[in-house]
């Protein structure tokens, strides 16, 4: 950089920093400078130095690492900012913590409110699914349905069935599963599109509670370096987003994705008004082919470990993927679609590449989320049709406690298969699946690097042959996060012109001994320029 190049004053300078620019024509640098929304340069901290004015805010950074800003590619965003202020089952340890959470909880609310998330994880009592029962005694006043972590079964006491008209006559439900005991009686567990029966009689959010959400969701994830988002959502989330751009309360940006069955109205909207802005963009499109491992409800294309009879569902059939892919690429959108399982996973790159062969050649960008559980023969597939793995590491090291017992240690080699994907060349887009699990992309590196479970049960790495190194785990919080949402003009890289986007991380993490990544913060976390978090001891 010649540091007479740029004659204005620059309003932030970051020096005494190591900088892993993502740009592969310059890797490193010591500073940079900030031009209002954009990075007015990157060189060395003398260079930047001789650009500040009286009116530049400099920032030492002390030998801190600074990164581009970490888009997230996968978060369900309100339903996380509510998450946050509703009942905490997350790391609930036994039955009597799981009912006493939710008891504790119950006695703050008035009679007739509902109880809704709560995230709670069956595997980390032993496996045994919750039933009404449990909590029906605690919660007499209070409707409850609350979801396991991975969003694809939820658990509804006596009085949410009752709101929704759900006796032991209740019909199944194609695509989804309602557990019932031994007599035939609901025992409150709804798997996928079952969840549907009670669903509809829940109450909707007020807009008011919604951009609360919204608030907490974007002050939760600016904390973990988060500065932008792939919200796998609905048309209300966007109506939310959109308000606060008009407020100009935005700190996060949002790729808003809609559901896939909708594509018509998002062409007719995006044909009225564009894409979008840097804050918030559509143009995207969210399908499921099926559920989750860890519900049973993946698709396998061989009986799960654990329960010889059963190969998972699809949730929406292949004739309706294939229409719904189809017509929305004809339209130029972007399609996104949830394959979990083997036979999910197979059945979506057939649509993908039988689509693209149809429609012929464009910049269309297919996506996978999850792509967790990959049969060998499909793993190529991936780089040679240009489909975006947007996978979420921190589910390794949490599924990977109990993964082997569902589907055994020979496939689980193809499970959040990191490096093999890598090899074949095709981009992968990391991020958390929050509410599902933390929006903590230091947290995923870590995960992708050691792949030491949760449990500590797996100190080398489990499937330690999929491990990557840091930078490709940065690469694909950065670059690969802005490409999988068309983003890589503005952002992804530390490069002048682009957007300020930036993330300061304590400690070098390309310098440290892997195992101690998670122990890394965030110090600050940079948007438009403006710094939006700062930990106290940085201030």
């Amino acid at each position: 950089m010649h540091p007479l190049a740029q004659t204005a004053v620059i309003s932030l300078a970051i020096v005494n920093a190591r900088v892993w620019t993502g740009d592969a024509r310059r890797p490193w640098a010591d500073a940079v400078a900030v031009d209002g929304a954009h990075i007015a340069a990157v060189g060395s901290s003398a260079e930047v130095r001789k650009l500040a004015g009286a009116g530049t805010r400099v920032i030492d950074a002390h030998g801190a690492m600074v990164v581009p800003g970490f888009t997230d590619a996968h978060v369900h965003f309100t339903d996380g900012g509510f998450a946050l202020q509703s009942v905490k089952l997350r790391d609930a340890t036994t039955k009597a913590d799981f009912i006493r959470r939710i008891a504790a909880y119950a006695s703050t609310l008035p009679a007739g409110a509902w109880i809704l998330n709560g995230d709670w994880d069956h595997e980390n009592w032993g496996g045994a699914l919750p039933t009404r029962q449990w909590i029906d005694s605690v919660t007499a006043r209070n409707p409850v349905w609350i979801n396991r972590l991975d969003g694809h079964m939820s658990l509804a006491n006596s009085a949410a069935l009752a709101a929704a008209g759900v006796t032991r006559a209740v019909k199944d439900v194609d695509g989804g599963t309602i557990v019932r005991d031994a007599s035939g009686e609901p025992t409150g567990i709804f798997k996928d599109n079952a969840m549907g029966v009670v669903d509809r009689v829940v109450p909707p959010w007020s807009a008011e509670r919604t951009d609360g959400a919204l608030r907490a969701a974007m002050q939760h994830v600016n904390e973990q370096g988060v500065t932008a988002v792939h919200n796998m959502g609905t048309w209300g989330e966007l109506a939310a987003f959109e308000r606060a751009h008009t407020a100009g309360t935005l700190t996060t940006r949002i790729y808003a994705v809609v559901p896939l069955a909708s594509w018509q109205r998002l062409a007719d909207t995006v044909k009225a008004r564009g894409h979008g802005d840097d804050w918030v963009r559509i143009g995207g499109l969210k399908g499921f082919v099926d559920g989750s491992i860890g519900s049973h409800t993946a698709a396998m294309l061989e009986p799960f470990t654990d329960a010889p009879a059963d190969r998972g569902l699809m949730v929406n059939t292949e004739a309706d993927l294939y229409q719904w892919t189809s017509a929305a690429d004809k339209a130029g959108l972007q399609v996104l679609v949830h394959a979990i399982g083997d036979r999910a996973i197979r059945t979506q790159l057939d649509i993908f590449e039988r689509v693209a062969r149809e429609n012929g050649p464009r910049d269309r960008r297919f996506r996978i989320e999850h792509a967790q559980h990959i049969a060998p023969a499909d793993l190529a597939r991936f780089g040679a049709l240009g489909v975006i793995a947007s996978m979420q590491p921190y589910h390794a090291i949490d599924d990977g406690r109990w993964v082997d017992k569902v589907i055994g240690p020979e496939r689980a080699k193809g499970t959040y298969a990191f490096k093999s994907l890598r090899d074949t060349k095709a981009t992968l887009a990391f991020g958390s699946d929050w509410f599902v699990a933390p929006p903590t992309p230091l947290m995923g590196i870590y995960a992708a690097v050691t792949r030491r479970t949760l449990d500590e049960k797996h100190p080398g790495g489990w499937v330690p042959e999929q491990k990557i190194t840091v930078e490709d785990a940065l690469r694909a919080y950065t670059t690969g996060g802005a490409f999988a949402g068309f983003a890589e003009g503005t952002r992804g890289v530390i490069r002048k012109g682009m957007l300020a986007d930036l993330t300061m991380i304590d400690r070098d993490l390309t310098r440290i001994a892997p195992e101690t990544i998670r122990h890394a913060k965030v110090v600050r976390t940079i948007v438009n320029g403006k710094v939006v978090y700062e930990a106290l001891e940085s201030k």
